[in-house]
C-alpha cells in the first residue's frame, strides 16, 4: 500500500509564495510617489487599453501589478466597496486605510485556504487635504499590508527599482515635474534602455483639484514634463 504524499503547512505555504512571486516578477514595476502638490503614480505600461492605475474613489488611487485579471477583480471590488459605504455613511468615511484592510483580509484568506494563491501586488493611496498626509498603503499576495512613507514600488524588478530610488530620494518633496523624470529613470533601471512616453501610464492625485482629485496624464502631457 503507498504511503500518502504529504506536505508540511509551511512547505505548502512557502511553495505558494515562491509561485505568487514568479507570477509578480513577469510584470513591469509601478512606483508611487509623494510630490510637491499630491501624489504621483507612474507605470511601464504599454498598453492604452488595460490600465494598471486607475481612480477608485474622491481622492484614492489603486494600482495592481502581476495577473492583470485578478488585481482587475480587485480593483472592482474595491470600487464597489467605496461606492457602497459612501452612500450608506458619507464620502469621507471612505478611505485608503478601509480599502487596504479589506483587502489584506481578502488576499490573506485566499493565500492561506485556496491551493493557488493570487498572483498580485496592489498600492492604495489617498491624497492628503486639509493639513492631513498622504496615505500609501503596499498589500502584498499574502495579505500583509505594508504602510509607505514618501514612495513605494510593486512588481518586476522592484528591488532594483528601489535601491535606485533610495539612492535618490533626499529630505526635500520633489516638484510634479522632478518626481515624473526620476520615476522614469528608476523604471528605465530594469529593461536598461529607455522607455518611450507613449509606453508610460501615468497618472496624479491632485491636492487642490475640487472633488476628484484623480487625473490621468495624456502622452503631451508626460513629453512636456520630460522635456529639459
Amino acid at each position: 500500500m503507498p504511503m500518502p504524499y504529504y506536505v508540511s503547512p509551511e512547505q505548502m505555504m512557502q511553495d505558494k509564495a515562491e509561485y505568487a512571486k514568479k507570477g509578480i516578477a513577469k510584470g513591469r514595476s509601478i512606483i508611487v510617489m509623494e510630490y510637491a502638490d499630491g501624489v504621483l503614480l507612474t507605470a511601464d505600461n504599454p498598453s492604452a487599453s488595460l490600465h494598471k492605475i486607475s481612480e477608485v474613489y474622491d481622492s484614492i488611487a489603486f494600482a495592481g501589478a502581476g495577473k492583470y485579471s485578478e488585481f482587475e477583480n480587485l480593483r472592482k471590488a474595491g470600487i464597489r466597496h467605496a461606492d457602497l459605504k459612501g452612500f450608506m455613511y458619507s464620502r469621507e468615511d471612505v478611505t485608503a486605510r478601509s480599502l487596504a484592510n479589506g483587502y489584506s483580509q481578502s488576499l490573506g484568506t485566499i493565500f492561506s485556504q485556496e491551493i493557488k494563491p493570487l498572483e498580485v501586488e496592489i498600492l492604495v493611496v489617498q491624497v492628503g487635504v486639509n493639513g492631513h498626509p498622504n496615505e500609501i498603503y503596499r498589500i502584498s499576495f499574502d495579505g500583509s499590508i505594508i504602510d509607505e512613507k514618501k514612495f513605494a514600488v510593486i512588481g518586476g524588478r522592484s528591488e532594483t527599482v528601489q535601491t535606485f530610488l533610495k539612492d535618490k530620494i533626499d529630505g526635500q518633496v520633489p516638484s510634479l515635474k522632478a518626481a515624473v523624470a526620476l520615476c522614469v529613470s528608476a523604471l528605465e533601471q530594469t529593461p536598461n534602455q529607455k522607455l518611450a512616453p507613449e509606453g508610460l501610464e501615468i497618472a496624479v492625485l491632485e491636492r487642490q483639484r475640487a472633488t476628484r482629485k484623480f487625473r490621468r496624464l495624456s502622452t503631451a502631457d508626460i513629453k512636456q514634463l520630460l522635456a529639459s
